[in-house]
C-alpha cells in the first residue's frame, strides 16, 4: 500500500529524532502514525464501496429487469419500476431474481427507487391535449363504439386525462411505439373489451402517418364475426397488431341443433383452440371477465365440463378459477418468456343503473366522471381470483389493473349511441360496458406504451 511504503521510507533524520526523545513522546508519535494509517485505509476502502454502490444500484436493477425474464421465479407481488419516469406498474407477484444472491440487496434497491402506482390516480380535465385520433376519423372502429358517428353530441368525455398520484405518464407517441414494435407481433386475446383496446391502439398508431393508406392494411375484417380473428399490419415497420376473440380464454364447444350451431358447453380444462396461432407472438395481452355472468353461462346448469364430466350445476365463482388455472398452466408451458412479454388487462367497470344490459339498465345522460371515491363499486370478485392465480405462475405477467380507473368513468360508455339513429332512446338495450372511441381505452394504451418504454432495451 502506498501509505505503508511512504511510512517505511521516512528520512533517517526524522527517525533518529524520534529515538532521541523520551519514551513518552516516542509512544505518542507511533500512536499518531498508526492512527493516520488506519484512518487512511478505512477512508480509501469505504469511499470506493459507497461510490460503487451509489452508482451501480439503479443500473443493476435496470439491467436485471430489462434482461431475460427467465431468471424471475414465482412469488407474491410483482411490479415494474420506471427508472426514467417516476412511476410503478403494480402487478401481482414479487420479483425474485435467482441470479441475485441476497434478497435483502434486491429489496434495498427497490425501496430506494422513487415510484408510484400508475393505476392509482384521478381523471383531470386537460384541454391542452386533443384525442389521440379525431372522433369519427378512424375507419377501424366498430360501429358499436363509434359514438360520434352514432349521434352523441356531447364531447366532455374526451377532455379527461388519467393522472396517477405523484407521477405522470407520457402521451402515446405513435412513431416511437411503432419503432419499438418493428418486426414484432402484438396480439390481443379476449372479449370485446379487449377489442375495444385493440381498435384504440390501431387508430392511435395509424394517426401518426400523414398518408394513412400507404403504411397499413387490415386482414379478416369481413369474416371477423364468424372467424373471430382480425390482423392490422404496418408494412413499413413489418409489425402486426392482431385481435383474437376468446371471451372465456378456455374452449367453448358448439352444439348442433335443429336451428343450427348453438352454444354448447365450456371446457374448463381446455385452452381455446386458436391458442396455437399466437403462443410465439412477441407481446400477448389477455383479458376475460364480462362473459362470466350468471346469464351468459346459462346459470351454470349443464354448461361447465372437465374431461368427460359435465357438471349438473356449478357456480361461476367455482368455474372461473378452474378456467384461469387452465390458462395459466398453458402460458407457463407454451409461452417462452425469453421471447414473449405477457400482459393481462384487468376487469373494466360497467355502469348500468336500474337493471343490467338485458333488463333495462341505463347510463344515458352521464356527462361527467365520478369524483368521490366512496361512490365507486366494490372490487370485483373476479379480480381477487385473477390476482391469486397470477401469483402462482412462473411466467411473469404484467397486470394492467384498470378496474378502479374505469370505475370513475360512468360518462364514457356508448349508452344509446351504440348504433346510428338511436338518439331518441327508443331502444331499451343500452351499452354501459364498452367504451366510446376515442375514449377511455386510449388511456389504457398510454399505460401500455409507458410500460413498454420502460422495459424495452
Amino acid at each position: 500500500m502506498p501509505f505503508f511504503k511512504n511510512l517505511m521510507e521516512l528520512p533517517r533524520t526524522f527517525t533518529c529524532t524520534l529515538i532521541s526523545r523520551s519514551r513518552t513522546h516516542l509512544l505518542l508519535n507511533l500512536l499518531l502514525i498508526l492512527t493516520l494509517f488506519l484512518l487512511s485505509s478505512w477512508l480509501a476502502t469505504h469511499s470506493l464501496i459507497v461510490t460503487a454502490t451509489a452508482l451501480a444500484s439503479p443500473f443493476l436493477f435496470a439491467s436485471n429487469y430489462v434482461s431475460s425474464f427467465s431468471s424471475i421465479s414465482p412469488s407474491s407481488t410483482s411490479f415494474v419500476t420506471g427508472l426514467h419516469g417516476n412511476w410503478t406498474l403494480s402487478s401481482v407477484s414479487t420479483i425474485e431474481r435467482t441470479r441475485w444472491n441476497s434478497r435483502k440487496t434486491q429489496s434495498d434497491i427497490i425501496s430506494n427507487l422513487a415510484s408510484c402506482d400508475i393505476f392509482d390516480g384521478t381523471w383531470v380535465v386537460d384541454d391542452t391535449r386533443a384525442p389521440l385520433y379525431p372522433p369519427g376519423a378512424c375507419l377501424y372502429i366498430d360501429e358499436n363504439f363509434n359514438c360520434f358517428k352514432n349521434g352523441r353530441v356531447d364531447s366532455d368525455y374526451l377532455r379527461y386525462r388519467w393522472k396517477p398520484h405523484g407521477c405522470s405518464i407520457p402521451r402515446l407517441d405513435g412513431r416511437k411505439m411503432l419503432n419499438m414494435l418493428r418486426g414484432k407481433r402484438l396480439v390481443f386475446v379476449g372479449d370485446s373489451l379487449s377489442r375495444n383496446m385493440w381498435q384504440s391502439l390501431v387508430c392511435a398508431l395509424r394517426e401518426s402517418f400523414k398518408d394513412k393508406s400507404r403504411n397499413n392494411e387490415g386482414f379478416g375484417r369481413r369474416k371477423f364475426r364468424t372467424k373471430g380473428f382480425y390482423s392490422f399490419r404496418f408494412r413499413d415497420y413489418k409489425c402486426s397488431i392482431d385481435f383474437i376473440k376468446s371471451p372465456f380464454l378456455v374452449q367453448e364447444l358448439k352444439a348442433s341443433g335443429k336451428t343450427g350451431t348453438q352454444r354448447g358447453r365450456l371446457r374448463l380444462d381446455m385452452i381455446q383452440g386458436s391458442s396455437s396461432n399466437y403462443h410465439n407472438a412477441d407481446i400477448i395481452i389477455f383479458n376475460t371477465g364480462h362473459w362470466w355472468t350468471h346469464q351468459k353461462t346459462f346459470k351454470g346448469k349443464h354448461y361447465f365440463q372437465e374431461g368427460s364430466h359435465v357438471y349438473d350445476r356449478l357456480e361461476t365463482k367455482e368455474a372461473f378459477p378452474k378456467a384461469l388455472r387452465t390458462w395459466a398452466q398453458w402460458v407457463d408451458t407454451r409461452v417462452d418468456s425469453n421471447k414473449t412479454k405477457v400482459f393481462f388487462l384487468g376487469y373494466s367497470a360497467s355502469h348500468f343503473r336500474g337493471g343490467q344490459w338485458n333488463s333495462g339498465g341505463s347510463c344515458l345522460g352521464q356527462a361527467q366522471p365520478i369524483t368521490n371515491e366512496t361512490y365507486l363499486a366494490s372490487y370485483p370478485w373476479m379480480m381477487n381470483i385473477l390476482e391469486s392465480v397470477l401469483a402462482e405462475m412462473k411466467t411473469p405477467v404484467f397486470y394492467l389493473n384498470v378496474t378502479k380507473m374505469t370505475d370513475y368513468r360512468k360518462d364514457g360508455h356508448p349508452s344509446i349511441y351504440r348504433h346510428p339513429g338511436m338518439e331518441g332512446g327508443h331502444r331499451k338495450i343500452q351499452d354501459c360496458s364498452h367504451w366510446c372511441l376515442p375514449g377511455v381505452p386510449d388511456s389504457w394504451n398510454e399505460l401500455l406504451f409507458a410500460t413498454l418504454t420502460n422495459i424495452t432495451p
